[in-house]
């Protein structure tokens, strides 16, 4: 791991800021964000497929939203000019020349419309042999058209009038189904953003000069140019310059790397300082962040397979309906009543499908969204909302989730006879004119010192010196902050009075600035990572769940370690290359756990795929939003408490809906086959119309009890469960408390 350097130079607007001068390890993989592009690339596309399954494969949200909406205005004439719901209700039907012709014109625009999805879908899972949700909804509106159809027409007496019945049925699955639709999400803006991390052209080097080209036109061996800011359009090596590069968002290091002639550079990361030159080795699909692209389509392709639950239901209901289909048509046929075979047959196809079932999931689905949103967390993996409640462990990415990513002051060291409020004052002093975030975070430690603030310290003459430190004349002091490449140079040793303390800072991964005033050390700081208050909180509310925290870093071991003490982790998976965080769920789930991944930043995305559940962070960059199924609009962890437990109600809901909505069916059908006629007891299709429109507000109330849910994540959280858990564990050394940075 590289030391990081302090910057000398104002930064371009997109540049990183290269380190600080320090033995800084505890923020190894802070994230870079992705860089907004016109369009994605071909060189990184030429893989990108979108690829759905089972019941929606071909169909889009807008197609089912647009014929929810014009069939359920068609559907309103049909059900106002219906005998039968006329009868119902006790109302005089309208009556004008063709009036009687409104419900079958318009039923039957909105079967061979608003059913085209269900017939079409149907006819694929006969073909496949897989009933499911939409054949038994095909086989419905089909039965009730024809029979609609015969009894309008006058054919053989019958009164099948299911017009209405057609109608609502085909608007209701069209509700469903756009609900279902929404929450689904879209895999392939993962991809896309992968690629926005590409230029969108390149200077390519030739005789005399440079030329501009897209970066599709480059091939290995050509040699471009990179200037400060700009990103490196493919993988090389560097053949002449030196520069600082952000690598953050494919290697998840926070601090710019030094790379000169001889060295690799990888496609997407940022020569933040000077220009160099690079002979390309690798283009298109050949490089690493195309790798990385691979791996999120992979993943997310292996974890968008499993059905519904409504499907599952639906194909066991398929097959009760058709029997109970035949066994009626046989039963009434052979007692010797044909007219009441075909009615009570018809009857039984007709509410074998209920309204139901089809919102059964949906609105479940539809509402936890809702609530979910309005907690700060986004769904936008259907299935991911029924898979965080089986989780057994939540692995969390440890900078920007579990910390803050920022440095903050977490020890101070002054040398004998200098308090720590008088080290401050003399270090933010130094410090003030610097806009690096290691300056930024002692100049605020400083002004929340009450000491340091009345001392009011100023400098001037400030310098930066890359990779050393700083430099200004404070109070006509020569005062100098830097880390060992500082001492060093100056031939300068931490003095024995402080010695022990930062040796403990250095072993706990902590990085250690020296404090020089004339060339003598007065005194050290430890900079650090800050840990999130509510880490803690989260970490201790998921144990008590029953549910392993573990944690994985590209930091170092020690510094891994150490904040896995301070949490009370179960697991820490430290130093991990980004590429070895996908195998690190891969490791988790070969011991049968199902996990769920919390990260932010390019290198998690294929671990977020990969995971059951991929949760994250909102302020993350666009690849980690789009490859999670779950995205958190803040950076509190706690959030996840919300969605496990949002996820065991809203599931509780849906079989409830489904045992309703199914259990409705196994009465209905053989009352409706005529099972109790013997006795005087029939179900005629109205009033059998009338039980499914109160089966489906049944599960409709039912669902909307979810909203009576509390998700707040501090709520959840303030269970006491830190207190009960740390009490029985040893307790590690506390770290020094960093300061609020606002």
């Amino acid at each position: 791991m590289s030391t990081p350097q302090h910057h000398g130079h104002p930064t371009a607007p997109g540049q990183a800021h290269t380190g600080h001068g320090t033995d800084q390890h505890a923020d190894a993989d802070t994230h870079g964000q992705a860089m907004p592009h016109a369009h994605a690339h071909s060189a990184i596309d030429e893989d990108h497929q979108v690829h759905t399954h089972g019941e929606h494969a071909g169909h889009s949200t807008a197609m089912f939203k647009n014929k929810f909406w014009l069939s359920l205005a068609l559907a309103i004439p049909v059900v106002v000019f219906s005998p039968m719901v006329g009868h119902l209700l006790g109302y005089h039907i309208p009556e004008f020349p063709g009036s009687p012709w409104i419900p079958p014109v318009l039923g039957t625009v909105i079967y061979l419309y608003g059913g085209a999805p269900f017939l079409k879908g149907g006819l694929t899972e006969l073909k496949s042999r897989q009933p499911g949700m939409m054949l038994l909804i095909a086989m419905a509106i089909t039965v009730a058209f024809v029979a609609s159809w015969v009894t309008t027409l006058g054919i053989g007496g019958f009164d099948l009038d299911f017009w209405w019945e057609l109608a609502l049925l085909v608007v209701i699955m069209l509700l469903g189904h756009w609900m279902e639709m929404r929450a689904l999400g879209a895999a392939s803006s993962a991809l896309d953003a992968l690629a926005a991390l590409l230029p969108d052209e390149a200077e390519r080097v030739l005789d005399g000069g440079t030329v501009t080209v897209p970066i599709a036109e480059l091939a290995v061996g050509d040699v471009v140019l990179i200037r400060p800011g700009a990103r490196v359009p493919a993988d090389g090596e560097i053949v002449v310059g030196t520069a600082e590069f952000d690598e953050s968002m494919i290697t998840g290091e926070s601090k710019a790397v030094g790379r000169g002639p001889g060295d690799t550079v990888v496609a997407g990361t940022v020569a933040t300082d000077t220009t160099v030159r690079v002979r390309v080795e690798a283009v298109g699909a050949d490089t690493a962040l195309a790798g990385i692209q691979r791996m999120v389509a992979a993943a997310q392709q292996s974890s968008s397979r499993a059905q519904a639950l409504a499907d599952r239901a639906a194909a066991l209901l398929f097959w009760f309906a058709l029997a109970a289909g035949v066994l009626t048509a046989a039963a009434w046929t052979v007692l010797g009543s044909p007219d009441d075979a075909v009615i009570r047959t018809v009857t039984v196809l007709v509410i074998a499908c209920p309204h139901a079932l089809g919102l059964a999931i949906p609105l479940v689905i539809a509402i936890s969204t809702e609530r979910a949103a309005r907690a700060g967390v986004l769904i936008k993996d259907r299935l991911a909302l029924e898979r965080i409640r089986t989780i057994d462990v939540v692995l969390f990415d440890k900078t920007g989730t579990l910390t803050a990513g920022a440095h903050a002051v977490t020890g101070t060291a002054p040398v004998p006879g200098l308090s720590e409020g008088e080290l401050l004052a003399w270090a933010a002093a130094a410090e003030a004119d610097s806009e690096h975030p290691v300056a930024r975070a002692i100049v605020t430690a400083a002004t929340q010192d009450a000491e340091a603030q009345r001392l009011g310290l100023r400098g001037t003459g400030f310098t930066a010196a890359t990779g050393r430190g700083v430099k200004a004349t404070v109070n006509g002091a020569d005062v100098m902050v830097g880390g060992p490449n500082m001492l060093r140079e100056l031939g300068l040793s931490t003095p024995a009075s402080i010695a022990e303390t930062t040796r403990g800072w250095v072993e706990r991964g902590a990085g250690v600035l020296h404090v020089l005033r004339d060339g003598d050390v007065i005194g050290a700081l430890a900079l650090e990572d800050k840990v999130r208050p509510e880490s803690r909180a989260a970490v201790a509310a998921l144990q008590d769940r029953g549910v392993r925290v573990a944690m994985i870093t590209g930091d170092a071991r020690q510094v891994a370690d150490a904040v896995g003490r301070d949490l009370g982790i179960d697991e820490v998976f430290a130093e991990v290359l980004p590429q070895d965080k996908d195998t690190k769920v891969v490791e988790l789930q070969n011991r049968g756990l199902t996990v769920a991944m919390v990260g932010d930043g390019v290198n998690d995305a294929p671990a977020l795929a990969r995971a059951e559940v991929g949760i994250a962070i909102g302020a993350g960059t666009d690849v980690a939003m789009e490859s999670a199924g779950v995205v958190l609009a803040g950076n509190d962890p706690r959030a996840v408490l919300s969605m496990i437990d949002l996820s065991r109600a809203s599931y509780r809901k849906m079989i409830q809906n489904l045992v309703w909505a199914a259990g409705y069916n196994v009465v209905a059908v053989p009352l409706a086959a005529g099972v109790l006629a013997p006795v005087g007891i029939v179900l005629s299709p109205a009033v059998g119309a009338v039980l499914m429109s109160v089966s489906t507000i049944v599960v409709a109330l039912n669902a909307q009890l979810l909203r009576r849910l509390d998700l707040d994540p501090a709520h959840l959280a303030a269970t006491g469960t830190e207190d009960r858990r740390t009490a029985s564990r040893p307790t590690p050394p506390p770290p020094a408390e960093p300061p609020s940075i606002p």
